[in-house]
């Protein structure tokens, strides 16, 4: 096998194709695409038995009539103004309407605890917080305690209070490189900083994705990740604006919503996360490797192309073209799997702190377990580079985040004083400029001999057992390494009861142990487990499904502790 060349910096970068929209604020690009595509439908989503639309022209006219009754509220440029709410064109028009006055967002992440909310309303100096019903009675009943918080808007009454106007608000005078918005990080490591991006760095990335992938009016996207994240918002919402297609807004992640959804949606672009892909996955594989009697002995006399044609179809996938996977790192078995029916994706790389886009696979010319190439306003270099070749990932361009809100040492820690953004992780590129992710910076355990040992490398093995369904890798001393694990319950009750056994703690550690040695078996020496113990429920998780590693760096497995 001939050993991959690592390099420090790119040969290359991501190939271009179009001109750049020359749009560099969020009003701006709004206007554009609104009198571009007046008549596209810029929003469907299901409302109980009907399919709610709204077109690009009327998005604008909500987006100033909205506008004009946040000014008379005393919203003024540079106030800050939380948005709290599900997926939906609601959301959209709220943020849209909130740099038209040029004003800053505060997207709050609807599925994080009241003190959080509480916390950032608080923290960030909101004046404003449109919210949607959920979240409604919550956030007034927290009012007295926001003593700059002077009004709390139902986001569902958008439509009802534009009826009340019969013209908008003119579009306030942005200066690109001021405040669009503060995302706050829910963060591994338990504490949520707030991301400052400016209108040039969200529009830069926005241009990049432009210039570099083939999309239009004509596609037909589905939304289902969390909108206040920097990955849905730029990608998912702002870039769909402005390039004229629709985006569908599904119901949530509940299985039968979703499928019921995608169906109706019948996408052409999907940007989805690691761990909806990977059950996507699973599920697939289990309905096709399931079959049996006549059915199975069908589905195995089946051509290929017929399978992956069914297969897409009974996703309402029949023309869907591009697969996006990001917020995470895509395990390669999740990949090649999904390629395997037919369900090509493509991953990209990036961090709320970069808007948060820095490299992609072309579409034309991916490589599994990649993240792609740099994107063309970036510059992309390693640093800091082990003995394995790899190093530090550092970022510099218009879309590096303009510091952490309130936190100027984080802030300096973060970026050099000439402007290059320390990822924190680490990788390497190959000879033609594709960048791959070894791991996390903070998570690498460096052995008492100087290896390093990337934690995600191993997490990524184990998961590839159909009996494991999470794990997290750890040394307490930086000698042995240790792991957790939450198995697979149904697949590991299932292969017990081939053998007439009942599960039960003893025998469901004796299944994972066997996994845990085939796993050991593909590994260095200085990388195998020496100590692992069972999980019976899932580990806890950040909003954007990332384990929460910092509950468990007290952890320490000894040799009789089998189940926490």
């Amino acid at each position: 096998m001939t050993l991959k060349k690592k390099l420090s910096k790119p040969l290359k970068k991501i190939p271009t194709f179009r001109e750049s929209l020359g749009i560099s604020t969020l009003p701006d690009l709004v206007g554009y695409s609104a009198d571009l595509y007046a008549d596209n439908i810029a929003y469907r989503a299901p409302r109980g038995n009907t399919l709610y639309e709204l077109s690009y022209g009327k998005v604008l006219e909500y987006v100033k009539k909205f506008a004009r009754y946040l000014k008379e509220l005393g919203i003024e440029k540079g106030d800050h103004v939380a948005i709290l709410g599900e997926n939906s064109p609601e959301w959209a028009v709220s943020l849209f309407s909130v740099s038209w006055l040029g004003a800053v967002a505060i997207p709050l992440d609807a599925r994080a605890a009241h003190d959080s909310h509480k916390f950032i309303l608080s923290f960030s100096n909101s004046k404003a917080a449109i919210v949607s019903g959920s979240y409604y009675t919550t956030i007034l009943s927290a009012a007295d305690e926001l003593k700059e918080l002077r009004n709390i808007v139902p986001m569902d009454n958008i439509e009802e209070i534009c009826g009340r106007y019969a013209s908008g608000q003119a579009m306030e005078n942005v200066d690109p490189d001021s405040l669009l918005e503060i995302l706050f990080t829910s963060g591994t490591t338990g504490n949520p900083k707030g991301v400052m991006l400016s209108h040039r760095n969200i529009t830069s990335n926005v241009d990049d994705v432009h210039r570099t992938i083939n999309y239009g009016p004509r596609d037909r996207a589905f939304s289902i990740l969390p909108v206040h994240h920097s990955y849905e918002c730029t990608g998912g919402l702002i870039a769909t604006f402005g390039s004229g297609m629709s985006v569908f807004y599904g119901r949530g992640l509940k299985p039968r919503d979703l499928l019921e959804d995608m169906k109706l949606a019948r996408p052409t672009i999907w940007l989805s996360a690691p761990l909806i892909l990977e059950k996507l996955y699973l599920r697939i594989h289990k309905e096709v490797s399931g079959q049996k009697g006549i059915k199975g002995l069908l589905a195995n006399a089946m051509p290929g192309s017929l399978i992956r044609r069914k297969i897409r179809q009974s996703l309402g996938f029949e023309d869907i073209r591009l697969i996006v996977s990001g917020g995470a790192a895509l395990p390669g078995w999740v990949s090649s799997g999904l390629s395997g029916y037919g369900l090509d994706v493509i991953e990209g790389y990036g961090l709320s702190e970069a808007s948060p886009l820095i490299t992609v696979n072309p579409p034309s010319d991916p490589r599994p377990g990649s993240t792609g190439m740099v994107i063309p306003s970036n510059e992309v270099e390693i640093r800091d580079i082990d003995g394995e070749g790899n190093g530090e990932i550092a970022a510099k361009g218009p879309n590096i985040m303009i510091g952490y809100y309130k936190n100027k040492p984080a802030t300096d820690e973060a970026i050099t004083r000439d402007g290059w953004l320390l990822t924190g992780d680490i990788g390497y590129f190959d000879e033609d400029g594709y960048l791959y992710i070894t791991g996390r910076k903070k998570f690498v355990i460096v052995t008492r001999g100087g290896k390093n040992v990337f934690p995600e490398e191993i997490e990524e093995k184990l998961t590839k057992s159909p009996l494991i369904e999470e794990a997290l890798v750890f040394s307490p001393d930086d000698m042995e390494i240790q792991a957790v694990i939450y198995p697979q319950m149904e697949e590991a009750e299932k292969k017990l009861a081939h053998t007439g056994e009942q599960i039960t703690p003893e025998n469901l550690w004796e299944l994972i142990r066997l996994e845990v040695r085939k796993t050991n078996g593909e590994l260095e020496a200085y990388k195998r487990i020496r100590h692992f113990a069972l999980r019976l429920e899932e580990f806890p998780k950040t909003t954007t499904r990332k384990i929460k590693r910092y509950l468990f760096k007290e952890l320490r497995i000894t040799q009789d502790k089998r189940i926490l």
